[in-house]
């Protein structure tokens, strides 16, 4: 730290953050269609990922914004449903009933997580068959 800062710091006053970062650049073509993908990709493991995907990105690529939407859209209901579901099989008696529907549910997300990835990494917006498209 310089003196200035120091002796800022003696006084009570907190010196001006140095080295202030630029706003974000726009996504390249390459880049969008990548975000994009990814967000679907990451549905496998729930919503987090197209969730992080959407509030990193959603103002430096179109294309990233609208597919991080409606892989967020697809993927958090089934993720909560799975992560009761998940919480009820420990219940002794009818835990395995519930074990089965949580395996069923990421099986499901798994796959179509995986279909909408692929179409969007061809560059082609796609859209889920059921989707309640909650976040717009």
């Amino acid at each position: 730290m310089s003196n200035t800062a120091d002796h800022q710091h003696d006084q009570g006053v907190e010196p001006a953050f140095e080295g202030t970062p630029a706003d974000a650049l726009p996504l390249t073509a390459s880049e969008d269609r990548q975000f994009a993908t990814l967000a679907h990709f990451g549905g496998i493991l729930g919503f987090v990922p197209s969730l992080l995907i959407l509030l990193i990105f959603k103002d430096r690529g179109p294309f990233t914004a609208q597919e991080a939407k409606e892989a967020l859209n697809f993927t958090l209901p089934p993720t909560v449903l799975a992560l009761a579901a998940w919480l009820l099989s420990l219940l002794p008696v009818v835990g395995g009933i519930f074990a089965v529907v949580n395996a069923l549910l990421w099986v499901t997300i798994t796959v179509f997580s995986v279909n909408a990835g692929i179409q969007v990494n061809r560059g082609r917006p796609y859209r889920y068959p059921v989707n309640l498209r909650l976040i717009r």
